[in-house]
């Protein structure tokens, strides 16, 4: 960018004038940060025609392979936390945080081979334990405890795998938030671990086949040495493993060397006679074609169902030969489909369930019925359909939040779910199939009261005039003068919907003062695929606008006011706060982005980065290209140039290999080498820990509790902290 002496000057002109009005208003309680000086390389690469600097490219390396990135990564968190430790709130927000999340925390329980499967939180520990009753309201006996794993609790249980008869349980082993898994097998029965040991597995499950002596995966080939954290996952393969064998001994299934971008999963049918291989185009799990094996026939060949990437197909269940799925072909907000193998043309294609103006985003088979879960604006509805879709009854919910579960086989007649709200913790129900009866089986016991809360849920109008939905909660009784410090969190992409759902970090918020507001902004899946698409690629801006939108919206209604306002986002939504803080810095008092992807021109070059062209496009592409530059966080501080910044507390962690740290490391550098305010710019970097799966409790409560603290001091108001 140029810059001439008159730009220098009225830069400083603003810096001085803004930095006093601002240090008066905090009571000179801001004391200037020294940063650890950043280097800068000489790196510009030329992205058709145009010259982009990357000077701070080298915060890309691993941080385990490079002393200067360790180095740094020391430097910036002894800055941080020395800032963050000063602030007096802080120990007492962590005591009252951590007394908060101190109850006792429960799934619903999984009927496998006439037992009940569960996991279970005593309040503290750092990883649930899972646990296995013989019948419903008997004793439990502890199959699995994650927290014998080490020390500090940061080995987690990411995944399991019963066989139909619940004797055998696969279970993924994950370190330090990473997404690689090794896989191991348990005897219910005994205790006794196998010795099976599966590597290399990332975005996989298991399936067993119905005679329990083996089970389907995927895995990826093993990393050169030094690439396992940041190199791009090419190449899965669909294996199957026989037990009590070595993994050198597992038989490929399914692969497309042709193809080695694209994703593939695969599940075995209820009834044990299918495989069912989905595969993805390795840019998104959106566009998936179906690719099915009899497994009655062992040396057939797999077949292709639908063999394009044009739409979404989630394997609902089968009857012999006819095969269910949740799609969105010729459905913007989803159907529920009957495909015959024998005439798979799609002229013979039948409807079941058709698209409704609510969203269906999950369909379990259970009881031979369809137990459907609809959004309706990004509320929780569940509705019950029988096997030709004739509609039999709607499950009525205990209120307006989220409701999740309804798992089971075809011959159960009960099933459980979960549901819970910002402020009702969580409750878990029986459902009875045959009679529409809803139990009461468990519920949380959080230390505060729900009535003294309220939640609501506004419309309001974006930039370029579509209604979006907002949840806002706060304790009863708030004056609407402005002055509250308000938290604004945000998603947007994936066609991932944000429901109403308990947090205890945003229990707390709220106990302090502050009100808290969710926006169901555009690129989520709220209101279907089409929702979806309206925020992504070249209509990326769309997400960034309806946040602003909320935003403007609660300053408006005098919520809250700039200085008071902060938003929050996390991976995605990180992205979502660093484009929205660069195009808006004077909306906002304060900022978290978490885990972002704030270089939009590489990320695809990064382990899962490819997965998520299909929602941001490619630099590869001259079009995308331009709007990519145009909003990404890590560009537009480079671009934009030296100029006053809200306060920022980015975080993220050395194991990320979802969305490597290496986007927050560049991100963080650029935005203190650019910050003219007197506003902190701090980046937060956890050890031993990855994009968020599997952090232990403790970890969990020490970030959060910087968070709020951060803010307190940040959006200078007094929280209400019980003793």
């Amino acid at each position: 960018m140029p810059r001439t002496p008159f730009w220098k000057l009225s830069a400083v002109g603003v810096f001085l004038l803004g930095g006093f009005v601002l240090m008066e208003a905090w009571g000179q309680r801001q004391p200037a940060l020294q940063y650890p000086e950043t280097r800068k390389v000489e790196v510009v690469e030329d992205y058709h025609g145009v010259s982009v600097a990357d000077p701070y490219r080298w915060l890309e390396d691993d941080v385990r392979q490079s002393k200067d990135v360790a180095a740094w990564v020391e430097a910036q968190n002894k800055v941080t936390f020395a800032y963050l430790e000063s602030i007096p709130q802080r120990e007492a927000i962590r005591r009252r945080l951590t007394d908060l999340w101190n109850y006792e925390k429960m799934s619903a329980p999984v009927k496998v081979g006439g037992r009940y499967f569960f996991t279970r939180n005593d309040g503290l520990q750092n990883q649930s334990v899972l646990y296995v009753r013989e019948q419903l309201d008997g004793p439990a006996r502890l199959l699995l405890d994650p927290n014998t794993w080490s020390k500090d609790g940061t080995v987690a249980i990411s995944g399991t795998a019963l066989s139909d008869d619940g004797r055998y349980l696969a279970y993924g082993v994950a370190e330090a938030g990473s997404d690689w898994t090794t896989w191991k097998v348990l005897d219910v029965d005994s205790g006794k671990m196998f010795p099976d040991e599966l590597k290399w597995i990332k975005f996989s499950g298991a399936s067993w086949t119905a005679d329990g002596k083996g089970f389907f995966y995927s895995r990826f080939p093993e990393p050169p040495p030094g690439a396992a954290f940041q190199g791009l996952n090419l190449n899965m393969k669909l294996y199957y493993h026989r037990l009590g064998t070595p993994q050198s001994e597992d038989v490929l299934v399914y692969h497309r060397p042709d193809q080695p971008r694209w994703g593939i999963n695969a599940t075995v049918t209820e009834d044990g006679r299918y495989l069912i291989i989905s595969v993805n185009d390795g840019t998104t799990s959106r566009k998936v074609r179906i690719v099915y094996k009899d497994l009655q026939e062992p040396y057939g060949l797999p077949i292709e169902l639908i063999d394009n990437h044009d739409n979404k197909y989630f394997f609902i269940g089968n009857d012999g030969p006819v095969f269910y799925f949740l799609t969105d072909y010729n459905a913007q907000k989803y159907q529920v489909i009957a495909i015959d193998t024998r005439k798979p043309e799609k002229k013979d294609w039948k409807t079941l369930i058709p698209e409704t103006a609510d969203t269906l985003t999950d369909v379990n088979l259970v009881g031979n019925v369809f137990i459907c879960i609809y959004l309706k604006d990004a509320r929780t509805q569940v509705k019950i359909h029988d096997l030709e879709g004739r509609f039999i009854r709607e499950v009525d919910l205990p209120g307006i939040g989220t409701a999740s579960g309804f798992s089971g086989k075809r011959s159960d007649t009960i099933t459980f779910y979960t549901f819970s709200s910002f402020a009702t913790p969580p409750s878990i129900y029986s459902y009875n199939i045959l009679t529409g009866e809803s139990r009461l089986y468990w519920r949380a016991k959080v230390k505060f009261n729900p009535d003294d809360y309220e939640v609501k849920q506004v419309f309001y109008t974006s930039k370029d005039g579509t209604r979006v939905p907002m949840f806002i909660s706060h304790k009863k009784g708030i004056k609407l003068d402005g002055n509250n410090p308000t938290l604004l969190y945000g998603y947007g992409g994936f066609n991932i919907p944000l429901t109403p759902a308990f947090s205890v970090s945003r229990l707390q918020w709220m106990e302090m003062g502050g009100v808290f507001a969710v926006a169901n902004i555009r690129g989520g899946g709220e209101y279907g695929e089409a929702w979806h698409r309206a925020g992504t690629r070249l209509q990326k801006q769309n997400v960034f606008d309806d946040f602003i939108a909320a935003a403007e919206y609660l300053i408006r209604e005098k919520y809250t006011r700039p200085e008071k306002l902060a938003i929050q986002g996390g991976s995605n939504g990180g992205l979502l706060v660093g484009a929205c803080m660069t195009q808006r810095p004077d909306l906002f008092g304060a900022c978290l982005p978490a885990v972002g992807v704030m270089d939009m021109l590489r990320f695809h070059k990064f382990t899962a980065g490819r997965y998520w062209v299909d929602d941001y496009g490619s630099s590869e592409n001259p079009q995308e290209f331009r709007e990519l530059y145009r909003y990404s966080p890590y560009h537009a501080l480079l671009r934009n140039g030296p100029r006053r910044y809200p306060a920022t507390l980015v975080t993220t962690a050395d194991t990320d290999d979802r969305v490597v740290p290496g986007h927050s490391f560049k991100f963080a550098a650029a935005l203190q080498a650019m910050q003219t305010g007197p506003a902190p710019v701090l980046i937060r970097i956890e050890t031993k820990a990855g994009h968020g799966a599997g952090k232990p409790t403790s970890k969990i409560i020490e970030e959060i509790a910087d968070q709020w603290a951060f803010l307190v001091k940040n959006l200078a108001f007094q929280p209400t902290i019980p003793d």
